[in-house]
């Protein structure tokens, strides 16, 4: 039998990347994709969903997957040896069936790759509602969260997890230490509101070489509405991570310096274009293709701010 695919070919790390699809417009896949391969990536994507367009629009049409139907997927990879992934990341996943079975898939690739790095965007809801059925929040909460080495909820999702309100910044870096308690070694809360700001708060539980490690980014909060900079930013915090793996903090400033380059030429172009971010869709598609440079190099203009940390391994 031939080597398996990844030990022949040279570049970067090889992705399976479970997410969300679109026809047309950037969330899910359609984020994560393109910024991985700009980094050297060789990316795998499975789309748990396939829809014209994201949910924003007026309508959409499409098809959700089940379990059963992404199974069918890992099975013809493994028939040909092509579970060799050193990284798995999921993000939108619309059914519970699809959700076990996304643990099964955990534990096959894990026995091609034990050293397999699961970024997990827990996606589930946002700004208090959830937008996946309420059985999908105990099976991440209890049986995911275990499995991802990087985590990156947004401040609601991060709520459903630990069970307690974040109202303050104290109670965002309590979170993360709940979080690491359970599992994951790198958490990244990806937006947290609080007092008309708008925070990145991260931590690194000591493990290993890594040192314990807190910090916050601050960013300016914008009278725009976007959909897939979540699945964007989980995206690139993989990339960046990956090139800086013994430094959360740096790899979250790059990740979000290129998020707010991309966010910034989607404002300027539509503008440029006499489109109103008030429009009835009410979002602004993502000029990802345009933004490649700032995808592979972008300009740090906001820096972590590393905090006395309490996390312990």
């Amino acid at each position: 039998m031939p080597p398996p695919l990844a030990a022949v070919l040279p570049g970067g790390g090889r992705v399976l990347s479970i997410q969300s699809h679109t026809v047309s417009g950037y969330v899910g896949n359609k984020c994560a994709v393109f910024p991985l391969q700009l980094h050297g990536f060789d990316v795998d994507p499975i789309n748990s969903v396939q829809f014209s367009n994201h949910t924003g629009y007026p309508t959409f049409k499409g098809d959700v997957l089940n379990g059963d139907q992404l199974w069918t997927l890992i099975e013809g990879l493994e028939e040909n040896d092509l579970l060799q992934y050193t990284h798995l990341v999921t993000g939108y996943i619309g059914s519970l069936s699809f959700l076990d079975t996304v643990l099964r898939v955990i534990e096959k690739v894990r026995t091609s790759n034990p050293k397999l790095i699961y970024v997990c965007d827990p996606v589930m809801g946002d700004n208090g509602a959830l937008y996946v059925k309420p059985e999908l929040v105990p099976v991440y909460r209890e049986k995911v969260v275990p499995q991802a080495n990087i985590l990156t909820p947004n401040q609601f999702e991060a709520e459903q997890l630990v069970q307690f309100s974040i109202a303050s910044e104290k109670d965002a870096f309590r979170a993360c230490e709940v979080l690491h308690s359970r599992g994951p070694q790198r958490v990244v809360i990806t937006s947290v509101h609080l007092n008309g700001e708008i925070l990145i708060i991260g931590s690194q539980a000591a493990h290993g070489k890594f040192k314990a490690l807190q910090f916050r980014i601050v960013v300016p909060k914008l009278p725009h509405s976007f959909t897939g900079t979540g699945d964007l930013m989980t995206a690139l915090i993989l990339a960046c991570a990956n090139e800086n793996p013994d430094d959360l903090a740096r790899a979250t400033e790059l990740a979000v310096a290129s998020l707010q380059a991309v966010i910034q030429r989607t404002i300027a172009d539509y503008a440029l274009a006499g489109i109103p971010s008030g429009t009835k869709r009410g979002q602004l598609e993502l000029r990802l293709i345009q933004s490649k440079d700032d995808l592979i190099a972008p300009t740090v203009k906001l820096h972590a701010e590393t905090i006395p940390s309490k996390v312990d391994s």
